[in-house]
């Protein structure tokens, strides 16, 4: 059916979307006005929920068998002059594991011992570098110069301590071997011990949270936590209900990663002393690169290997998680949803799984996603008065989509 014979609703979204995102473009995707749509329907959520797609309007794309079209990307969205994120943040990063260590001084030897395992300098740094720049970029912005100052510079540290603890947490539940490329802290020393340096992790982040003295800050990071356990709840469970099952795997990637960076995104620019206008951009940028962050999280988890990764992938199947290239497989070979619904729980279920998402474009539907919610962080910073840190922003947009790692 022509797009002109769409509900108003569909056809707004749908043309909204192929106006934004048709230009400077070398090489066509084959994209679903599904994606489209369900991109463009999360932007317009109430925060509180994150992101969503509304069952209505899945059926109204479904009712209609809307056709494919063809959109166009760019490998590089921005024809800006954009900076270097690493050399950046280079002075920075050099000594934040170091300063981390010292919060985590314990007279506990073992504790200490595993606490600090982690914190080796090793891993992508990618939300300390990310805050560090988002910093930079809102207090050149507000005119106090690119500097970052002391209680941002800790905002950096607490965002990888409260990410590093939650790592430590998930390999106990996936009952991992392996993280950033070595053994895993409960592979070493067994799940009660890590279990515990993980809430020590937390509970350290949390006391040097409270001494920044900013109780806007202090409220803004609590909730990172009080996310990261409701998003653990969540990927517990699936929505029976196909056209709500999307919306609940967004919610949780937003629980469960975006709001890290989201929120410690505003914190610095709160610290900085940005208005609310600067202080939102900063949490959308966060928003909108940690979700797609994890969506190529999920789609390297189909596509990568152990030893590129640093850590065990096909898993999430085995896991019983239901992640994007899965969920779109699903609008090919119905199929699935008993797989879902069953958390892949039977034998020859993974397999199977795995099968009918190679036969689909459920990774290429994954990417373009993705690339729709960085081209949303691009536009938020973009309204940022131009520095090196927010070109550095714009960059590690093009980083996360492209990473292999």
């Amino acid at each position: 059916m022509a797009a002109n014979q769409l509900p108003n609703r569909c056809r707004l979204l749908i043309s909204n979307l192929s106006l934004r995102y048709t230009s400077e473009c070398c090489s066509p995707i084959r994209i679903s006005k599904f994606t489209c749509c369900l991109w463009k329907r999360s932007l317009h959520v109430n925060r509180a929920n994150c992101s969503s797609v509304k069952g209505p309007l899945l059926q109204c794309i479904r009712r209609h068998s809307i056709k494919d079209r063809y959109f166009c990307t760019s490998s590089s969205p921005s024809r800006q002059e954009s900076s270097n994120p690493e050399k950046l943040t280079e002075t920075e990063l050099s000594h934040l594991c170091d300063d981390i260590k010292k919060e985590l001084n314990s007279s506990k030897s073992n504790l200490g011992e595993i606490s600090h395992y982690l914190f080796d300098g090793k891993g992508k740094a990618f939300r300390p570098m990310t805050v560090l720049l988002t910093a930079k970029a809102c207090n050149y912005h507000c005119g106090r110069g690119s500097e970052v100052l002391s209680p941002q510079y800790r905002i950096a540290m607490i965002s990888e301590m409260l990410h590093t603890a939650s790592l430590i947490h998930d390999d106990v539940i996936d009952a991992a071997d392996t993280r950033r490329g070595k053994p895993s802290v409960n592979n070493i020393w067994g799940q009660t011990k890590s279990i515990f340096a993980g809430d020590y992790v937390i509970s350290t982040a949390s006391m040097m949270l409270a001494k920044l003295g900013n109780e806007d800050v202090v409220i803004l990071l609590s909730q990172v936590i009080d996310d990261l356990v409701r998003g653990e709840f969540m990927q517990l469970g699936s929505k029976e209900d196909e056209n709500e099952r999307f919306a609940h795997y967004l919610e949780k990637t937003y629980k469960k990663t975006a709001s890290l960076l989201a929120n410690s995104c505003k914190a610095v620019a709160l610290l900085g002393d940005c208005g609310p206008s600067v202080t939102e951009r900063a949490f959308q940028y966060g928003r909108n690169v940690g979700i797609a962050f994890q969506l190529i999280d999920d789609m390297l988890d189909y596509i990568s290997s152990d030893k590129l990764m640093g850590k065990p992938t096909s898993t999430d199947l085995k896991l019983g998680l239901a992640t994007a290239p899965v969920l779109f497989a699903c609008h090919t070979y119905p199929e699935l949803n008993s797989l879902i619904m069953r958390r892949f729980s039977e034998p020859g279920d993974v397999e199977k799984a795995r099968q009918l998402v190679a036969k689909t474009d459920g990774i290429e539907q994954t990417k373009y996603l993705a690339q729709q919610y960085c081209q949303e962080a691009i536009r938020q910073i973009n309204g940022l008065e131009e520095s090196p840190a927010r070109n550095a922003l714009v960059t590690l947009t093009h980083k996360v989509l492209n990473r292999l790692k």
